[in-house]
């Protein structure tokens, strides 16, 4: 049974005031040098939520442009405002910060989440007719509390304020009074990743054009950790986003690998459902608070906006065949193993060329190849360079040295086969994931055969190896066979017919020994 990408969806959050309260960057320079220039001048540089809608990045995330649609707009792309449809688009949609409050709110299970009278008054309306919004989430929206009580919890029982336009709308209580798991900080955390994966369950659910009941298992990849002291970590993010989007017969774990888990949670779906274990998986990722202005002192210095002012969210729906969505190969899945070692081409020989030459492929017969896709207006002002543009270029040495490739090409090899990067930098979410969209409508459209989704990852990071991590699949174009129904008979049907036939048989050898 090949499994398929039945839907995809893309959502970003526009959350201005968390990049000054809830980023690392901010939060340590207000630790260790509170009175710097960069904490003076960082409001300066935040966008306005019409700007973010009108970044051609932030377009093509949620589909509203196309990556080859991107390439035209003359780079660098943070001074340059494009013609867009507004906040929705056909992956997904970008949310306005007092929305998404409310939204924190809405998926609040222990009443941690106070938000202010005054503020839910003002803004409930216009959540009410968000495009996605349920009776349940409706239901859930509590009237608020009073800006006192919501000051003392801020200033006396270390909670985590919530803001809007520079003024303390809310907070995010502690969970506990002692186990650091459970303090304010994480379950702001948490809340946030939750809310922004109910975000992107909500519209992958509508993407998907599925009943509900046939999402069975829901896996999340984000970054973040959810748990108590006995066992941190140990929690439950999808099963939690499952109830608030209302998929009653799903069940969920977490999968978590640094920059690499949305690789490997969709290997591990797209395998449950060519077992058969489950009909339908969708896979989800919540935003991360830790990355935003992660890389905004540079941004400042060179006096440009913060770019890094939405948390970022995807959704992906795996389904068995319907003879029309694009395939995933589990038959040749590249994966960074024990021994492969960290050397650059040691690692993409590993994702890229190894699984090829399974598949008795060359490099040149992947239309486009996903690896890590983060958008170099970010990354090249901090000095990271252009994160894919490296990618492409390795894999193009790597052809080159096979032979596949001559080296005058290099180039256009990287024109033809590479993608602009356009994904937030949110850790987990630029990794290979954001084109799946995309990709998925080239393959439908018979524009392409054959996409490479690559994920890699810092294991190093959690200072328990040193080892780099990465695993890597192929998007084929559907060949239209499906689970198809021949002269009315399913292939499960034909199947079950032909044991009947096989018992029969041998029951009738052993009447005539007998």
């Amino acid at each position: 049974m090949k499994p398929v990408i039945k839907g995809s969806a893309y959502v970003l959050a526009h959350v201005p005031e968390m990049v000054i309260y809830n980023g690392t960057t901010q939060t340590t320079e207000r630790v260790v040098n509170p009175e710097s220039e960069y904490l003076k001048e960082i409001r300066k540089h935040l966008r306005k939520y019409e700007d973010v809608l009108a970044y051609a990045p932030n377009q093509c995330y949620i589909g509203g442009i196309t990556p080859e649609e991107l390439k035209e707009v003359e780079f660098p792309w943070y001074d340059k405002q494009i013609e867009t449809n507004g906040r929705y688009n056909k992956f997904g949609e970008i949310m306005p910060e007092e929305e998404f409050l409310l939204l924190m709110q809405v998926v609040d299970e222990f009443d941690l989440v106070f938000l202010d009278k005054e503020f839910v008054a003002k803004v409930r309306p216009q959540f009410e007719k968000w495009e996605l919004v349920t009776d349940l989430m409706k239901g859930r929206l509590k009237e608020g509390h009073e800006l006192s009580e919501i000051e003392h919890l801020v200033n006396d029982e270390h909670a985590e304020g919530l803001y809007h336009e520079d003024k303390l709308v809310g907070c995010v209580r502690r969970a506990h009074d002692i186990d650091q798991n459970l303090n304010a900080h994480v379950m702001h955390e948490n809340m946030v990743s939750k809310a922004s994966s109910v975000l992107a369950l909500a519209h992958v659910v509508k993407n998907s054009d599925l009943p509900v009941e046939d999402i069975e298992y829901v896996i999340d990849c984000s970054e973040e950790a959810c748990g108590d002291m006995n066992q941190r970590g140990g929690g439950n993010f999808a099963k939690a986003a499952a109830e608030i989007v209302n998929l009653p017969s799903a069940s969920g774990s977490d999968t978590r690998s640094f920059c690499a888990a949305p690789s490997h949670a969709l290997v591990e779906a797209a395998a449950l459902v060519k077992a058969g274990v489950f009909k339908a998986v969708a896979v989800t990722a919540g935003g991360s608070t830790a990355k935003l202005g992660m890389n905004g002192k540079d941004h400042v210095k060179r006096d440009l906006p913060i770019l890094e002012d939405c948390l970022g969210g995807f959704a992906i729906v795996i389904a068995q065949d319907d003879g029309v969505n694009p395939i995933i190969d589990l038959d040749h899945v590249g994966r960074h193993a024990v021994g492969t070692g960290s050397a650059p081409q040691a690692v993409i020989s590993a994702l890229v060329t190894d699984p090829l030459d399974k598949a008795g492929l060359s490099v040149l017969d992947v239309d486009k190849f996903s690896p890590e896709m983060q958008n170099p207006d970010i990354t090249k002002p901090a000095g990271a360079g252009d994160v894919p543009l490296a990618n492409f270029k390795m894999i193009a040495a790597l052809a080159v040295k096979r032979g596949e490739l001559d080296r005058k090409d290099l180039n256009k090899f990287t024109e033809e086969h590479g993608l602009p990067g356009f994904a937030p930098t949110q850790g987990h979410i630029p990794s290979g994931a954001p084109y799946i969209g995309h990709a998925s409508e080239a393959l439908r459209n018979g524009e392409m055969k054959r996409v490479m989704i690559i994920g890699k990852g810092s294991l190093f990071l959690g200072r328990m190896t040193n080892l780099f991590d990465g695993i890597s699949f192929m998007l084929v174009k559907n060949d239209g066979q499906g689970e198809s129904e021949t002269a009315g008979v399913s292939k499960a049907e034909i199947r079950k017919l032909i044991g009947e036939s096989l018992r029969s048989f041998a029951e009738g050898i052993l009447q005539k020994e007998e």
